[in-house]
């Protein structure tokens, strides 16, 4: 398990994704950035900060509670961007490279679940 934040391999995409996601909120209109902006961003920085939060705890099962909420965060995310599809904000293209980085991110936050269970369980 990696001692340090900034090794953790989760942490490090989702930090990929968070500064992604702030530089396609930078491009919607005014009127948006008072909501769909804030919401993005406000979404995405939850997905590192309860994986952040939960690597600092010390029970395995907090930790797995934490990346659970990110897990949420995340999809919350996605359905934002949806959003910013379906209003013509951003680009097919631009949301099929966020479907793409949000899919791994799911699958790593999913495995980094499972390996804290596993975890747990050694005891």
């Amino acid at each position: 398990m990696a001692q340090n934040i900034i090794d953790l391999e989760v942490w490090k995409k989702g930090r990929i994704f968070r500064n992604g996601i702030s530089k396609i909120t930078s491009q919607l209109s005014k009127q948006e950035q008072f909501r769909l902006s804030d919401q993005l961003i406000r979404a995405s920085r939850s997905v590192t900060a309860n994986i952040a939060e939960g690597h600092g705890r010390f029970h395995f099962q907090e930790n797995i509670q934490f990346c659970r909420q990110a897990r949420g965060s995340l999809i919350e995310c996605y359905d934002h961007l949806t959003v910013a599809l379906d209003e013509g904000y951003i680009s097919m293209t631009i949301f099929d490279e966020f479907a793409g980085k949000y899919e791994e991110l799911i699958k790593m936050l999913n495995g980094y679940i499972s390996y804290l269970k596993k975890r747990k369980q050694e005891g």
